[in-house]
């Protein structure tokens, strides 16, 4: 029987929000989709009787071809019997497929691969095995997950003797794989050789003891290694909680503690519980020493408190709050990635090897440019603070998936090796940018950025829900324009934890000390346009915009957003009058990003200008494309019209052709072309139909419209269509950070918009010195 444990009585904020987000639209976080048209009886004969016989019959007479017809060789299994699910222990089969679709999502997400997952309601390790292995024929391979040890040893080794498909069991070899890049890179950085070193383990679990036998593979000695657990040492002789997985690392001593055993080491390996690691014993630890703590949330000791006691420790967690996160998403899905497309029969040692080795080089590359702008211009480079890199670096799967892949190769398991590495390597590059990750490195750049955001509509339930996301997640000091008063009583209405004056600022528009200040300030701006000393005065105790505008002026926030409620014109006028364009900007324009499951493609001008000339197209073009450099995109711009090269004489045809004209003289290195019609922007074949020797290589990622109307029509259609993830606008050539937003913006996009603003003012203070 499994441990059922009693519901709590009450629910945090993230607890309620998480059960929201499981249970709708739809429950659960997976669907099936099909890859085939199904519109007429053709394609259903084509799809299943009589059509479906065809493929059957070849695969029957050679199954290598299971390959080429079904979608197995990119299927892979998440299976459990949730013994040892995250921190919540063996809650049980059903209950761990939160977790095994979660899982299922990072690897649809982070490399393309489909997923089964599959909960087993069997603890005894035989019939487990027995049901897993017989559904090879389903799988490109299998990922084992949260089951307990010394079970899931035994279950991994009897699968991998009985498959001819890949046997992963990521709990022990992800987190191994990383550390072991982790400690390569440490003992380098320190000038230590790892056939010297002394590790001491704490945790002798399926994660510890992966790390320990992969490091052994490169080149660590067992008779250095020590081992404690919640018996205290491993030692020869010891009976209570043995295995034999466990005695390999059975020390012949009579030490008996981790107190006894840390001095002098090099090494410390945590996967055990919170706190076990005291100060003291850090103090002990030899000369720049290397600690992974890895317990979750609480590390089996806080870096702050390691490097109080020495300045020379180097530091892992598994924390994303902290350097050097160690995170199974770092490889996991780039492993299997590779392992799929060459066909292999296992994951050996030589691959995993060779991922340890692709991360750890990773690592100690110098940052490209597009990732330095994905993260807010600003990259680590390779030193103790930057021993493994972000589970966000876009380069991950560029570097693990092709060095596990020519693993596979060279030790004989890859059944279809891969041939031009070249067009390999091109076809991961493409996915990087489709794959809907787009936000994530601005929001890891945002994470401690300290910027002061002010909020027009600070008492709108989605800036309230935004805030408490914000300052959890340390993106970013929110200021609320609203009445104090109000916000409090809607923030505990609303369930939230945040109140006024204690986690954030306040402008109260009607009270606020800088009142005289704001309105002098106001009509410095604005005296002369028809603004009177009263109508000032007005504005600024009704007009938020207006104020927050006033106050980011004054250098008394970062940046603003603004625009949930009322007519986008509206606040823009105010935004011009106050704020103003940046310098040699003609005007504002507005970009705006969908990402869905085809990627991230960006429009523009969707906001403010209704019938642009050539001349504004191209700087709008041009402004579009540094933002999207922001993401770590390089643009691909497409100038639209519903003439295709030449194909009609039209007026708006004309004015894109001018439009490249100007943007070939003024960015010459952007990769831009046109007038061309939106299906030719994003399909390279039909393109090349028309327009062979196209300047674009690729889809299109920014499409350039030739009217407001254009812009604004297309992006709300394909939106709804494509149920789409709406970033935006990003209000363009602004004299400092801001975007006016629309009522129809959820707390989710304003959270992400708050993200880009934050990076954008990081980005703006580092330019200016």
């Amino acid at each position: 029987m499994t441990d059922k444990p009693t519901a709590p009585k009450t629910i945090s904020e993230l607890d309620e929000a998480a059960l929201f987000y499981h249970r709708y639209p739809h429950p659960g976080k997976l669907t099936i989709q099909a890859t085939k048209p199904l519109g007429n009886q053709r394609d259903l004969a084509l799809a299943y009787s009589p059509g479906v016989a065809a493929p059957c019959l070849e695969i029957a007479r050679d199954p290598a071809l299971a390959a080429d017809y079904t979608a197995r060789s990119n299927l892979v299994g998440v299976i459990s019997n949730g013994t040892a699910v995250l921190g919540l222990g063996a809650i049980g089969s059903l209950a761990s497929k939160p977790v095994m679709e979660g899982k299922a999502v990072l690897f649809k997400k982070f490399a393309g691969i489909d997923v089964f997952d599959i909960e087993v309601d069997e603890l005894k390790v035989e019939p487990f095995v027995d049901a897993v292995a017989a559904l090879e024929p389903t799988f490109g391979g299998i990922n084992l997950e949260d089951i307990k040890a010394p079970e899931c040893f035994m279950i991994e080794r009897a699968l991998r003797e009985r498959m001819n498909i890949p046997v992963f069991h990521d709990d022990q070899h992800g987190t191994a794989i990383i550390v072991a890049a982790a400690v390569k890179n440490a003992l380098e950085f320190a000038g230590k050789d790892i056939a010297k070193v002394k590790i001491v383990a704490s945790g002798a679990g399926a994660a510890a003891l992966a790390c320990l036998n992969l490091l052994c593979s490169l080149g660590a000695r067992r008779e250095n290694i020590w081992v404690t657990d919640i018996e205290g040492v491993v030692y020869a002789g010891r009976e209570a909680l043995m295995d034999e997985w466990k005695a390999v690392f059975a020390q012949d001593t009579d030490k008996r503690t981790l107190g006894e055993v840390i001095p002098d080491a090099d090494v410390f390996l945590g996967v055990s519980a919170g706190g076990v690691l005291k100060p003291e014993m850090v103090a002990k630890m030899a000369e720049r020493p290397l600690i992974l703590a890895l317990a979750n949330p609480n590390p089996e000791i806080m870096p702050e408190d390691a490097l109080a006691v020495r300045d020379d420790v180097m530091m892992c967690t598994g924390r994303s709050d902290y350097p050097n996160q160690v995170n199974n998403v770092l490889c996991f899905p780039y492993i299997f990635r590779g392992a799929l497309d060459v066909g292999a029969t296992t994951i050996n040692e030589e691959m995993k090897l060779a991922a340890v080795a692709a991360i750890a080089e990773l690592a100690r590359e110098e940052p490209s440019e597009v990732v330095a702008r994905a993260y807010g211009g600003v990259s680590e480079t390779f030193g103790a603070k930057y021993l493994i890199p972000s589970p966000f670096d876009q380069r991950l799967i560029l570097r693990i998936a092709p060095a596990v892949a020519r693993a596979a190769m060279e030790t004989g398991v890859a059944q279809r090796p891969i041939e031009d590495f070249e067009a390999y390597h091109d076809r991961l590059n493409r996915f990087v940018f489709r794959s809907g990750l787009v936000m994530k490195p601005v929001i890891a750049a945002a994470r401690g950025a300290s910027t002061r955001i002010i909020y027009s509509n600070g008492e709108d339930e989605r800036v309230l829900r935004a805030a408490q996301v914000l300052i959890e997640d340390k993106l970013a000091h929110p200021i609320l324009i609203g009445r104090p008063s109000v916000i409090e009583t809607r923030s505990a209405r609303f369930g939230l934890k945040i109140r006024p004056g204690v986690d954030f600022e306040c402008i109260n528009p009607e009270d606020d000390p800088r009142y005289r200040e704001y309105v002098e300030t106001l009509l410095e701006l604005v005296g002369r346009r028809g603004v009177t000393p009263e109508a000032a005065r007005t504005m600024i105790r009704t007009n938020t915009t207006v104020i927050g505008a006033i106050a980011l002026h004054r250098g008394e926030a970062d940046a603003l957003i603004c625009g949930l409620d009322g007519r986008y014109s509206k606040h823009l006028a105010d935004v011009r009058s106050i704020i103003g364009t940046a310098k040699g900007v003609q005007d504002f324009s507005a970009l705006s990003l969908l990402i869905n499951t085809g990627g991230a493609t960006f429009f523009t001008d969707t906001y403010v200008t209704e019938n642009p000339s050539a001349r504004e197209i191209a700087e709008t073009t041009m402004l579009a494309a540094e933002e999207i450099r922001r993401f770590g995109i390089t643009p691909r711009a497409a100038l639209l019209s519903a003439s295709n090269f030449g194909s009609r004489d039209m007026d708006s045809a004309s004015k894109m052709r001018e439009a490249l004209a100007i943007l070939d003289e003024i960015a010459p290195d952007l990769e831009v072309d046109g007038e061309m019609h939106g299906d030719s922007a994003l399909s390279l074949a039909m393109r090349n139909r028309v327009m062979p020797n196209s300047r674009l290589t690729g889809e299109a990622n920014l499409l350039v419209f030739p009217s407001l109307d254009a812009a604004n029509i297309a992006l709300n259609l394909v939106k709804v269509m494509t149920d789409s993830l709406h970033v935006g606008p990003i209000l363009l050539g602004t004299a400092k950070p801001v975007h006016v937003l629309t009522p129809s913006v959820t707390s989710r996009g304003v959270v992400n918009m708050s993200a880009f603003a934050s990076v954008e003012a990081k980005t703006r203070k580092a330019a200016e010195g």
